[in-house]
């Protein structure tokens, strides 16, 4: 299946195979001072899984097989019903959903034409890499939040088990048995970084002003980096 790109690929290195690195975390970070309003947070993170959820089910329409369109469906799912959850947490805050997501939306779907790639291969390494560091991203994020809404945010953007290691999983297979795949999504995976990093800057606050949170938060970003190499490292691809 091929899909019409919609970004231009700078680089054309081969990939090679980086040595493993040590897992990192983003738990240090406080991130009190830049955590957006509840009802922001919880707009974009909704607008957010929608894209991704709408994403997966191109994947699902496009799957090659019934086993990858199966599994693919399961992941789909998960982001659908954190979409939903997310939209129940902004009506108990006695908001509108609709209006919660508006100004988040442009800005969304054109991150979600941006890491769709040109074939199925290249979707779901987008999906694999965007949603890992943002589910991570937010799910931190969320420790500024008062802290009953904090938990149930917690707990929705973890990781499911009926999920865990799908798309993983595909993406191996089809480096194993398609020639030059692997180089390939190697470039594809380091191309969209700057994007999903955009995105993570755009839910702190002041960052709609241009001025943003300054120097402060970038270990933050640091370590979503690091967070992005070992998820292609665990593939075998370099970051």
């Amino acid at each position: 299946m091929v899909f019409r790109s919609a970004r231009r690929r700078q680089r054309t290195e081969p990939a090679g195979i980086r040595p493993r690195v040590s897992q990192t975390s983003l738990e240090r970070a406080d991130f009190t001072e830049f955590a957006p309003e509840p009802l922001a947070f919880l707009g974009q993170a909704a607008c957010i899984q929608l894209e991704f959820f709408e994403l997966l089910a191109k994947a699902v329409a496009t799957s090659p097989g019934l086993a990858p369109k199966e599994g693919v469906s399961v992941v789909a799912g998960v982001a659908l019903r954190r979409h939903h959850r997310l939209l129940d947490e902004v009506r108990a805050h006695d908001g509108d959903p609709v209006g919660i997501m508006q100004p988040f939306a442009d800005a969304t779907l054109e991150f979600r034409e941006q890491i769709q790639g040109a074939d199925w291969w290249e979707l779901l390494l987008g999906i694999h890499i965007a949603s890992g560091m943002l589910d991570d991203y937010f799910s931190h994020l969320a420790q500024a939040l008062p802290r009953e809404l904090r938990e149930r945010v917690t707990e929705l953007l973890a990781p499911d088990p009926r999920a865990a290691g799908v798309l993983e999983a595909e993406i191996e297979r089809g480096i194993r048995e398609v020639p030059g795949l692997g180089d390939r999504l190697a470039l594809w995976g380091r191309s969209i970084v700057g994007d999903t990093l955009l995105v993570a800057r755009s839910a702190l606050r002041g960052s709609e002003s241009g001025a943003g949170p300054g120097s402060g938060v970038e270990p933050v970003f640091t370590e979503l980096i690091a967070e992005h190499t070992r998820r292609m490292d665990a593939l075998g691809l370099t970051a």
